[in-house]
């Protein structure tokens, strides 16, 4: 497995640079990511494949120039990690990443504190 640490500088640093090529590297072509927060642009939670996720965070990007996280914490697990982070609004949010044996991500998904917390 990679260095968990290091992969999640690089994930934030990614992020925080809008750079949707550094933020792509890490996934697979037939990646799938799931997220509440896709439903408001796709219809559905979903989204398989690179060019369809591509997509989606480029669109999450425009809506939201002023995006940035902040890596709170990352957990190690079997060819797995999660990764905790606050966004530019202060929502805490987590993220799950599974990795083949390449270290390249093959599924993913997203979770968001309750706005009602």
């Amino acid at each position: 497995m990679h260095d968990a640490d290091a992969f999640a500088q690089d994930w934030e640093a990614g992020w925080n640079s809008h750079d949707l090529d550094a933020i792509m590297r890490h996934y697979r072509d037939d990646i799938v990511f799931r997220s509440k927060k896709a439903v408001s642009l796709t219809r559905r939670g979903e989204i398989r494949g690179l060019a369809e996720l591509r997509g989606y965070w480029a669109a999450a990007l425009e809506r939201q120039p002023d995006l940035r996280f902040r890596v709170r914490d990352v957990f190690e697990g079997y060819e797995m990690m999660v990764i905790s982070y606050t966004n530019h609004r202060g929502v805490l949010a987590a993220e799950t990443l599974y990795f083949d044996d390449a270290g390249m991500v093959f599924q993913a998904a997203a979770c968001h504190r309750s706005e009602r917390v």
